[in-house]
């Protein structure tokens, strides 16, 4: 059956359009790859400025409201012995400042001698409580870290010192604000300005989300996140690409809130930011269409008119195998320089060339002596399995005692055996396995998609029919082998041998004629 080759014309026209397939490829690869860094350097701009925004918008609010309990602690010292009054005080602050779900007024033993709302029932009781105590202790206005209250609520302490008119310490007036029900960080932050999967969260000093759209992330802490990172190294207000902690890739912008030390993160999915850049490229392509099509049209007409000759060189090169075209070779119209060379020497250079490639060919792929893959062709073969991470198993086995065939029969009756293994192996492996001679009378078998437990049922069925089989010699032989699976954990080619060797020497220092199969 004759073998169909390519055309010229044809090779022309591919390459041609390959060639302005690269153009415009490149062209729209280069104005993407410029509209990819334009969107995602505005986008991680934006998100900076929005995030700083919000974080100096956060600040001044908790300064006006530090503010405002600072101014009303004078006040508070007036009353600071009348119950009633200070219950009045606490209801008339919650009201004012539209900040906290509750306000307390605790003395400076740590007593709650007020509450708002009074329901909470907090009156008399102990504030026993690590930010209460660290307010009591430092006299001065502050922010706390979030933490469980005495009703069990993850919550803010935002508190200021109340001293009497003499200077004298009487305690503190605080509001709290609930993590996890609605306070004034959703009033404040949570309309964003997109509704694309863009979204702003808060977290404290050690990572821990006090604000987020999802509620139930409310107190999950956030380390391996590059941006959350970097807000607890107290790095300057910055911008950057991250993988979020759900894996989502993202454009963030991240602020401090200096007088609390929260971190605010604006972000926006990847994806989305760059989906301009892909509506330009579909735009780019609509208009070079038309341009395409005339091109194509010019390269088919002049590859038809270059390749025209040197097509009829290629069937008379190809029939001069039967006959001479001598005659015909000399009337074909040498119109360019390189069909008047080619017509006077294609027919021996062609046939001589594809001896010469046949030759080499089965010299640089094949073992002469068994006819399986060389050494040479596996290296290969392994590199494209590990590369394009194909699973496989791979089996190394040798001959046992095989010096002791070569000094009893001879080295002609060793390569007979070689030969016959070579035969065995061949009929136990599956049409897509590789089955080489790596070496002296040492083999390997390569199976794609096939883990360690098959490929030791088919070395051990080999194994047995070696056992049980005359081999040149006149009497059976055995084979020891090793086996290992490429895991895709960047394993090369050479370690994957190295490990199945392992397995070989172990079979023969357990006593030969075994399979072993190498696990580390």
């Amino acid at each position: 059956m004759r073998k169909k080759y390519l055309k010229l014309q044809h090779l022309i026209i591919g390459v041609a359009i390959l060639a302005f397939a690269l153009t415009i490829g490149s062209s729209l690869f280069s104005s993407y790859r410029m509209n990819k860094q334009t969107l995602m350097d505005n986008t991680l701009e934006t998100n900076r400025v929005y995030a700083e925004k919000l974080a100096t918008t956060a600040n001044n609010y908790l300064n006006e409201t530090l503010q405002t309990l600072t101014y009303n602690t004078n006040i508070l010292a007036t009353y600071i012995n009348d119950e009633k009054r200070l219950l009045e005080e606490a209801d008339r602050l919650k009201m004012q400042t539209n900040t906290f779900n509750s306000v307390s007024i605790i003395d400076k033993r740590g007593e709650i001698i007020a509450t708002s709302p009074q329901s909470l029932n907090l009156k008399g009781r102990m504030a026993d409580l690590p930010a209460v105590k660290k307010a009591l202790k430092e006299q001065e206005p502050m922010v706390s870290d979030p933490f469980k209250g005495l009703i069990q609520k993850e919550l803010i302490f935002i508190s200021a010192p109340i001293f009497s008119n003499n200077g004298k310490y009487l305690g503190l007036v605080g509001g709290t604000i609930y993590l996890e029900e609605s306070n004034i960080l959703y009033e404040l932050l949570g309309n964003h300005f997109y509704n694309d999967g863009s979204y702003v969260y808060v977290v404290d000093r050690d990572g821990r989300i006090i604000y987020h759209q999802d509620h139930s992330r409310i107190n999950e802490v956030i380390k391996n996140n590059a941006v959350i990172q970097k807000i607890m190294s107290r790095e300057p207000n910055g911008a950057q690409r991250v993988i979020n902690s759900k894996g989502k890739d993202m454009l963030a912008g991240y602020a401090i809130v200096g007088n609390a030390g929260w971190g605010v993160v604006a972000q926006r999915p990847t994806d989305i930011s760059l989906e301009p850049a892909v509506t330009m490229v579909k735009q780019m392509l609509y208009v070079a269409f038309p341009l395409l099509i005339v091109t194509l049209v010019i390269i088919i007409w002049a590859a038809l008119k270059i390749s025209k000759p040197l097509q009829r060189l290629a069937e008379l090169a190809e029939n001069s195998m039967q006959k001479d075209e001598s005659k015909n070779l000399s009337d074909v119209k040498a119109w360019y320089y390189e069909v008047r060379q080619l017509k006077t020497a294609l027919i021996q250079s062609l046939s001589f060339l594809h001896q010469q490639v046949t030759f080499f060919m089965d010299q640089s792929t094949t073992d002469p002596l068994t006819g399986l893959t060389n050494r040479r062709t596996l290296d290969v073969k392994l590199k494209e399995f590990t590369t394009e991470k194909i699973p496989f198993s791979l089996v190394i086995m040798d001959i046992d005692h095989f010096k002791a065939v070569n000094d009893t029969h001879g080295h002609n009756v060793g390569d007979e055996v070689i030969q016959f293994l070579a035969s065995q192996i061949r009929s136990a492996a599956r049409p897509s396995d590789i089955c080489c001679r790596y070496g002296g009378e040492e083999f390997i078998m390569v199976l794609p998609y096939t883990n360690t437990q098959q490929a030791f049922d088919i070395a051990e069925n080999l194994r047995r029919e070696l056992e049980a089989t005359n081999s040149p010699t006149g009497e059976p032989f055995t084979i020891s082998a090793g086996i290992a699976e490429y895991n895709q954990a960047d394993m090369s080619p050479s370690m994957l041998i190295g490990k199945a060797d392992k397995g070989l020497y172990q079979a023969k220092k357990q006593g030969r004629n075994q399979i072993v199969i190498t696990s580390s």
